[in-house]
């Protein structure tokens, strides 16, 4: 029997989807993996590091070459100085990152304030480290939130705010105004902010603002980011946090009881991989603009009310126009009756019951395979 902290947890939506994705042969489309490789330059730089022999342990806090890119991505596209000897920390993906920050800045009681929905780590990784998730509600069609929704989650055992922006699974951009209230409630209730930002290269729409870049929050905000998204390498988990000193020992902390560390030539490729990553996002960002509008115009057709993302590779759509009331069995149901598979929105949701009519899909895929998943959904 598990451990009654991770009690209801299970198997992910994502392995049952991709198990049904395997045995019938469906379109994959809930899954948000690219169906293409990253760059060849860094893909070579792999090969070329497994070569040279990279291939034992990484130093703890991660490749010197990977930690001084990091810290010149983040000045470089933002204006954030980080030291990379002590303000940054390679992990095996954002996916270690967030559990190795909630276990090494909460203690069992403390409370988590997060977005809902939410991707699906956020809740695990806050039950091992014993504390509690306490949700906002981002509200559809917009997937905007309320600041006073953000202050009646705060209590007096609220640790710290832990945000997504570009955010999965809505698409949505959080743009300056809200910043400016989760910043606000920071600075008011002496909160840290853990801010999970994978997808920051891939925007359709708006900007990308770091919430570490708003007055008073360098000081007190832990970023998170990974190279998997902005190079389409997800299978490669390298991954980093970076802020001030004493978050990111906490983070190292932690980390080293987890996977010390590991990956060392896709690090050196990494690191190679963030010099580029600029005009790379830029490219990506534009081939995936289009790619959205693809999918969206192919989910009208077929009939779904579809919830235009600004960001991110997913978009959400509504069943409810087709006649049903509920997403989780019209995605069970979806890989036979169409060949194709989508992730139920509900899942990722502390109040299923507000969400329960959407479907998200991942648009991170060659235009063939989204037409023909557009085709398939149109005829069913």
């Amino acid at each position: 029997m598990p451990a009654a902290r991770l009690a209801g947890f299970g198997t992910t939506v994502f392995t049952e989807m991709s198990a049904l994705a395997e045995r019938t042969g469906a379109i994959n489309l809930g899954q948000g993996f690219p169906d293409e490789d990253g760059p060849r330059e860094v893909l070579d730089a792999a090969a070329a590091a497994l070569r040279a022999g990279a291939n034992q342990y990484a130093p703890l806090p991660g490749v010197p070459a990977l930690r001084e890119a990091i810290a010149e991505h983040q000045r470089r596209r933002y204006g954030l100085l980080h030291d990379p000897a002590t303000e940054v920390q390679v992990t095996f993906g954002a996916t270690e990152a967030i559990p190795a920050a909630l276990l090494g800045l909460c203690d069992p009681g403390d409370e988590v304030v997060a977005l809902d929905p939410a991707y699906d780590s956020y809740a695990a990784g806050a039950a091992l480290a014993g504390a509690v998730l306490r949700r906002v509600p981002l509200r559809p069609p917009a997937w905007r939130f309320e600041p006073a929704d953000l202050e009646a989650a705060i209590t007096p055992r609220t640790r710290l705010v832990l945000l997504n922006t570009p955010h999965n699974p809505t698409g949505r951009v959080l743009d300056r105004g809200e910043l400016a209230a989760v910043a606000t409630a920071c600075r008011a209730h002496d909160l840290i902010a853990v801010c999970d930002e994978v997808y920051e290269h891939l925007l359709f729409e708006g900007e990308h603002v770091p919430l570490a870049t708003l007055p008073g929050m360098a000081e007190r905000t832990l970023t998170i980011s990974s190279i998997g998204k902005t190079f389409s390498v997800t299978g490669w988990k390298v991954g980093w946090a970076c802020g001030p000193p004493a978050l990111v020992a906490a983070v190292r902390g932690a980390k080293q009881f987890l996977t010390f560390a590991g990956g060392t030539p896709l690090q050196h490729a990494s690191a190679v991989a963030l010099g580029l990553a600029d005009a790379h996002g830029a490219r990506l960002a534009a081939e995936l603009s289009g790619k959205r509008d693809r999918l969206c115009a192919g989910l009208e057709r077929a009939g779904f009310g579809v919830l235009r993302p600004a960001g991110t590779y997913f978009v959400n759509a509504d069943v409810a126009p087709l006649g049903h009331d509920d997403a989780v069995a019209f995605c069970r149901d979806l890989p036979e009756r169409a060949g194709v598979v989508g992730i139920p929105t509900s899942v990722f949701s502390g109040d299923p019951e507000r969400v329960r009519t959407l479907v998200r899909f991942a648009f991170c895929k060659r235009e063939e395979v989204i037409d023909e998943a557009a085709e398939r959904l149109a005829r069913v």
